[in-house]
């Protein structure tokens, strides 16, 4: 684990002076860190300068978000609504780092115009990071702006960055035997049509497995730090282990397949899944597991045909799982 005892708070990046954004993704996104490395917090912003139709899904009993309500489906006069999605560490107090956003967008011109301002959707959420690093040290305005200022549509770094640089896994027998989480994204594509990409910040009460072969690939250390321990041993009635408050995995699928906001929400849940295939046990108590679909998809949204949108969510199952497993790898 990191500490910042006796070291200062590293800051982000000076805002860009030009107001031009980078060449978005094939999917019609940018991707932005910022990462405090001494303070082990950060953020990631993924900016839809076009818009999107949004989606979400809140899982667990701890989550800790941002205008989810406007993902919902009775939500709003616009379908794409939506200009960007934040993930961020610091808890509810990284959730400030959401202005900084807010800010960068509606200086471009990017958000709903009302005629009287221009006011850009962002949704959010946080993660708990705060018993790693410096518990002072938390994503602000200043940090979320600076994610935008690093936005690009290729290229994105993984693992101890951004939303991810203070994730952590396995603490079922709290933090000093847990390891590190992290920040994957995994893109599949669909045979014929459509991808999804995924970005996700992995900071689970559970251990991380990979699925096809059932092996452990971070979790709870054992004694000596030499060792992963089954989290099916340690999960007892009357834990002699502190409180597992340090927890919530958060991410953001992305997908070029024009759906309406209802399909948007019915692939966000379905999301989860990627989620339960990875991580044990997973959408506890003591987690808030949310993720965001954005659908940057340009043609009509009278609704995919059965079949097309089964395959969408199947894909963003797998890509989900795939992130999940990068994060920790690359962590």
């Amino acid at each position: 684990m990191r500490s910042a005892r006796g070291r200062r708070r590293s800051v982000g990046a000076a805002p860009a002076t030009s107001t031009a954004l980078r060449q978005p993704s094939a999917l019609g996104v940018l991707i932005g860190h910022y990462t405090d490395r001494v303070g082990a917090t950060g953020c990631t912003v993924v900016l839809c300068p076009a818009g999107a139709v949004g989606g979400v899904s809140v899982r667990g009993g701890a989550p800790c978000t941002r205008e989810t309500d406007i993902f919902r489906p009775a939500a709003g006069v616009d379908p794409r609504l939506v200009h960007g999605v934040l993930l961020t560490g610091g808890s509810v107090f990284g959730l400030a780092a959401c202005d900084g956003v807010v800010r960068y967008l509606s200086e471009r011109g990017i958000g709903l115009h009302t005629g009287h301002a221009c006011i850009p959707i962002v949704g959010a959420a946080g993660l708990y990071d705060l018993a790693v690093g410096d518990a002072q040290a938390r994503p602000d305005a200043a940090a979320g702006y600076a994610a935008c200022t690093d936005a690009r549509g290729q290229r994105i770094a993984e693992g101890s960055v951004g939303a991810g640089t203070g994730a952590t896994v396995g603490k079922a027998l709290g933090m000093e035997h847990c390891m590190q989480g992290g920040l994957g994204i995994a893109t599949v594509q669909l045979a014929h049509w459509g991808a999804v990409q995924v970005v996700v910040a992995v900071n689970a009460f559970g251990e991380v497995v990979d699925p096809s072969t059932g092996a452990r690939v971070a979790g709870v250390r054992g004694q000596g730090r030499t060792r992963i321990q089954p989290i099916d041993a340690l999960l007892t009635v009357g834990s002699p282990a502190p409180p597992p408050l340090s927890n919530t995995t958060i991410g953001v699928v992305i997908t070029d397949a024009s759906l309406t906001k209802e399909e948007a929400n019915e692939l966000a849940a379905a999301a989860h899944d990627g989620l339960a295939q990875t991580i044990r046990p997973v959408h506890t108590r003591a987690d808030g597991d949310t993720l965001f679909v954005l659908s940057t998809g340009s043609g009509p949204r009278s609704g995919l045909p059965m079949l097309d949108l089964i395959a969408l969510q199947h894909a963003a199952t797998r890509a989900v799982a795939q992130a999940v497993l990068r994060g920790v790898r690359r962590a």
